[in-house]
């Protein structure tokens, strides 16, 4: 089984935005690294090896265009011990309809369309148990903001779980028109 994910490798001025705004954050959460960013487009989950690879040789003919997007804030997921933190990313509309064109090219290789409303974000830490009340991380870093970047490729993304926690891995770069 391969568990899968299509996002966007979040430009170094954006990643290091979230490095930033994730200085003296609250104890006891499992902040992520450099590596671990993404902005996420669709989550695919766990596929036999023939879809995986009909998904990559779809992809691999996706054509989209490319988003200039900023960081516009924090939020948090409030789900108590799969909770986490997150950076906002917008303008939304581009996101949304780079989101919504995978969504289709997935649904038309036979996987459930996505029914949770898209909300780009990147995800900064996740949830412990005993962790820190994040109100005052969130309170102070709620005009977190970034120079507009360009993301000029999608990444079609395998997730390893581990004791450490996810490690992901690009399967397939697609790159998106200017």
């Amino acid at each position: 089984m391969h568990r899968l994910f299509v996002a966007l490798r979040p430009p170094l001025a954006l990643r290091q935005g979230c490095l930033d705004a994730m200085a003296r954050g609250p104890a006891g959460w499992a902040w992520q690294d450099d590596d671990q960013f993404h902005l996420t487009l669709r989550y695919i989950g766990e596929v036999e090896r023939p879809l995986a690879e009909d998904i990559a040789a779809a992809l691999e003919g996706f054509r989209g265009t490319a988003p200039t997007v900023a960081l516009e804030g924090v939020g948090w997921f409030d789900h108590g011990s799969r909770g986490a933190l997150f950076a906002r990313v917008g303008p939304r509309p581009p996101l949304q309809a780079l989101h919504d064109r995978v969504d289709r090219l997935l649904v038309r290789l036979g996987l459930e369309p996505e029914r949770r409303a898209y909300l780009p974000h990147i995800t900064l830490a996740r949830a412990r148990r005993g962790g820190e009340d994040p109100q005052y991380w969130i309170e102070a870093r709620a005009g977190l903001s970034s120079e507009p970047a360009r993301i000029d490729h999608l990444t079609l993304y395998e997730s390893h779980l581990g004791r450490e926690g996810a490690r992901y891995e690009p399967v397939l770069r697609v790159p998106l028109s200017a």
